[in-house]
């Protein structure tokens, strides 16, 4: 049963019915654990999780387990959804030659947080697992290792750190400051955004769904119909939004995380 229904039930309280609005809050992404195991509590956004890593390579093991010269319809969307990360993302920031190696990757990564982003509007699951932070912030920090592995097998120890920093002789008496910023923001602040970015769109998108869908069952007495009515109305625009929103959300993710790769194989300057 998704969180939507839970509460919705929960309250069975209308309009007009002296009882006050059940709104959304962090109630709405917790949740009582499906089994236990000592101190391990496995739960919903964990199951989906599970599942997101069983669609994607369940999809593209079908899809490409016997590829064909003549591609069928599977094949074709694999294909179409593979090449749209390797050539709109990876390529574009990274170019064919060094990029290549990096392709399997990303398109692994986009897929992976948009099945995760996708859960938000499928009946039943109705919630976004990204919406966690702590799932964006794993994601962010396996990028994370990439990026300063990348750096410092590419230019050593030195040069990865001059890298990181910005390290410029040329820059004169700003370069204490310089260098402190560099480090401040790439360091510390670039996994946190990384993660964050995700994570912030993904709840706020959630916490709207489930303010109009409880508004339109909540008004669903009396006069106030005609009020369920447009808030209906309001799930139905936002649910198409949260579309457009989710697949927004892996391209940015995993244009950053390559963006970041690049950053490290760059020559210092």
């Amino acid at each position: 049963m998704s969180d939507v229904t839970t509460l919705a039930s929960e309250t069975n309280c209308h309009i007009f019915e002296g009882c006050a609005f059940p709104s959304p809050g962090l109630q709405s992404f917790v949740f009582k654990p499906i089994f236990s195991i000592g101190s391990f509590h496995f739960n919903k956004p964990m199951l989906l999780a599970l599942l997101s890593s069983v669609v994607v390579i369940g999809f593209f093991w079908a899809a490409f387990n016997k590829p064909k010269l003549i591609p069928g319809k599977m094949q074709m969307v694999g294909e179409a959804g593979y090449d749209f990360v390797r050539r709109g993302i990876v390529y574009e920031t990274l170019g064919k030659k060094q990029g290549e190696k990096y392709v399997p990757f990303m398109v692994s990564l986009f897929f992976f947080v948009w099945i995760m982003n996708l859960w938000a509007i499928i009946p039943l699951a109705q919630f976004p697992v990204t919406s966690i932070i702590a799932f964006p912030a794993g994601l962010a920090a396996v990028v994370y290792v990439l990026w300063m592995s990348l750096t410092f097998k590419k230019h050593g120890f030195v040069g990865g750190w001059k890298n990181i920093t910005g390290y410029d002789k040329s820059l004169g008496g700003i370069l204490p400051l310089v260098v402190s910023l560099e480090f401040l923001s790439n360091v510390i602040v670039r996994p946190f955004t990384h993660a964050v970015r995700l994570f912030a769109n993904m709840f706020a998108g959630h916490v709207l769904l489930l303010l109009f869908t409880l508004a339109s069952w909540y008004l669903l007495n009396g006069i106030g119909i005609i009020y369920a009515g447009v808030s209906f109305v309001m799930v139905i625009v936002l649910t198409a939004f949260e579309l457009f929103i989710q697949a927004i959300q892996a391209y940015v993710f995993v244009l950053l995380a390559t963006s970041y790769v690049q950053g490290a194989l760059a020559e210092h300057h």
